[in-house]
């Protein structure tokens, strides 16, 4: 029997021992060198999430301020809105009530100024045209003399009388004073005043013999001496109205009157 060759043993069983040891050493070392890499990466990690949630957090809040701050100029805005529309109606109706006296102002000063010139405008003389002569005359004579006129066209002769004669007494120098002798002259033949209306009717002819009516006024002052029973006085005063007017239609009475007379 042949025994097999042995193997020298190259390591005692502590070297092992030692060898497996430092082995495992070496690899745990690495291991724990490994770890601590992880765990600083870890951290790392954990702090840049937090520093980003820190950001998140402090971004939110400032989000949330601004949009608080935002809400309060938004509210602070609809209210100074408000405001403003109240005050724009108020000036609204402050406008239109100033629109309102205005206007109520202007009326006024209107009628004021209308009712001035209805009163100078009677104060201003006006032109007038009677009987054939024009002259100038204020409007209160105008309306007086038309006021006794219409009184004499009434029949009321007693105050058209009164009136005419009034009327020469206020305006001797007004062109309205032939035309009121005359008419004066007849309200006196109507109320049988004959010397008085014959006193009035030469008073027309002295003041304007070529005026329209002298030829008529020459007529009634024959006619107011027949009433008096004075023929003879009558029938020359027709014989001068018919040599004074031929061509008027007073002389054509005349000539039929005196034809009666003979």
């Amino acid at each position: 029997m042949k025994w097999a060759p042995r193997m020298p043993m190259l390591f005692s069983k502590s070297s092992v021992v030692l060898l497996i040891c430092l082995f495992s050493f070496s690899g745990l070392h690495a291991a724990l060198f490994e770890d601590d890499d992880a765990r600083k990466a870890i951290l790392d990690l954990r702090q840049r999430v937090e520093v980003m949630r820190a950001d998140a957090e402090r971004a939110r809040q400032t989000s949330n301020q601004e949009l608080t701050s935002l809400g309060q100029s938004m509210l602070e805005l609809q209210r100074q809105i408000e405001i403003l529309k109240a005050e724009i109606a108020v000036l609204r109706g402050s406008n239109e009530q100033i629109m309102r006296e205005l206007a109520e102002t202007q009326r006024q000063q209107k009628d004021q100024l209308q009712a001035m010139q209805a009163r100078f405008s009677k104060l201003e003389p006006v032109t007038v045209q009677l009987d054939g002569v024009e002259f100038v005359a204020d409007q209160a004579e105008t309306a007086d003399y038309e006021a006794a006129l219409t009184v004499f066209r009434n029949g009321d002769f007693a105050t058209a009388q009164s009136l005419f004669s009034r009327f020469v007494t206020s305006y001797p120098a007004s062109g309205y004073v032939v035309p009121s002798l005359f008419w004066l002259g007849n309200a006196q033949y109507a109320t049988r005043d004959y010397k008085g209306a014959m006193a009035n009717f030469r008073a027309l002819i002295a003041k304007d013999p070529e005026h329209v009516r002298a030829p008529e006024a020459v007529l009634s002052i024959a006619n107011c001496q027949l009433e008096l029973k004075d023929s003879k006085g009558a029938r020359k005063t027709l014989s001068d109205l018919v040599k004074a007017y031929p061509q008027s239609e007073a002389a054509v009475a005349a000539r039929e009157r005196l034809a009666t007379l003979k």
